[in-house]
């Protein structure tokens, strides 16, 4: 119990740091205030998860995604059948001709080639696409438990993943490994967030239109 109190205790420093942080990001920038705000976020998310897993309880944690996404538009396209998901979203590619004085609206619907990606989660057994969007971020169950905004990540010790042991035990045939070696995967994009229960995930990059990219993902469900 002290190890928990002691970093409980850390948790609060580094919370400290971070409103600190923060707030030195209102006034005229001196240099480095962003290095440091993204400093202090990432130790009370590392502090965050230690305080989860100490207690047993659930928490997120990276899962070694390689890309990012669009974080203002990034139109995720979620495909399911009984044991594969297929999830499509557009990446993150900077225009350098962007000056910021205008938005560029982007449509599913659109012909031009875009960068996306194509995701399959293998041993997909639930999956689901909708709220919370980022608005509520804070009313998520895993907030202050490392979740992390526009990021990939896997969830620990989850409780959506016991759920379902529970429920799928009652077959007569039922296997604990079955569920165990799966796992809660969370991908949070600025209107909907995506998870899943699934044994692991693939992805591959294409410079395609949506409708095109999506035309595919029907083809790979039902071959």
């Amino acid at each position: 119990m002290s190890d928990i109190h002691n970093l409980e205790r850390q948790l609060r420093t580094a919370e400290e740091r971070r409103q600190q942080a923060i707030a030195a990001l209102a006034p005229k920038h001196q240099g480095g205030e962003w290095e440091e705000y993204h400093a202090a976020h990432q130790e009370v998310l590392r502090l965050e998860r230690l305080v989860a897993a100490a207690k047993g309880e659930e928490y997120a944690e990276p899962c070694d995604f390689p890309l990012k996404w669009d974080a203002g538009a990034p139109m995720p396209h979620l495909l399911v059948n009984d044991n594969r998901a297929l999830l499509a979203f557009l990446l993150n590619e900077p225009d350098p001709a962007w000056d910021g004085s205008h938005v560029t609206i982007k449509s599913p619907a659109d012909e031009q080639p875009e960068p996306l990606d194509l995701v399959e989660f293998v041993g997909c057994i639930s999956a689901r696409l909708g709220a919370p969007n980022d608005e509520v971020f804070e009313g998520h169950p895993l907030n202050g438990r490392g979740l992390e905004g526009y990021t990939a990540q896997r969830v620990v010790n989850s409780r959506w993943l016991k759920e379902l042991e529970a429920i799928n035990s009652a077959h007569r045939c039922y296997r604990p490994e079955s569920c165990r070696e799966r796992t809660h995967f969370i991908f949070w994009f600025h209107d909907s967030t995506f998870e899943c229960v699934a044994r692991s995930f693939k992805e591959e990059t294409h410079r395609t239109s949506m409708k095109t990219l999506l035309g595919l993902m029907v083809e790979r469900l039902i071959a």
